[in-house]
């Protein structure tokens, strides 16, 4: 029965961290910077 208990409270505490770390989101900007270009003459080799 301890054992049951133990793994319930485990998973319950995961999940918690789970739905705090997916409220609180990354956050973070995309980078305004670089990505894809458009090649022509020599740099097509």
């Amino acid at each position: 029965m301890t054992l049951l208990r133990r793994a319930l409270a485990a998973l319950g505490i995961a999940g918690l961290v789970a739905a705090v770390l997916r409220l609180r989101g990354s956050g973070g900007v995309p980078p305004q910077q670089g990505g894809w270009r458009e090649l022509s003459g020599p740099d097509l080799r």
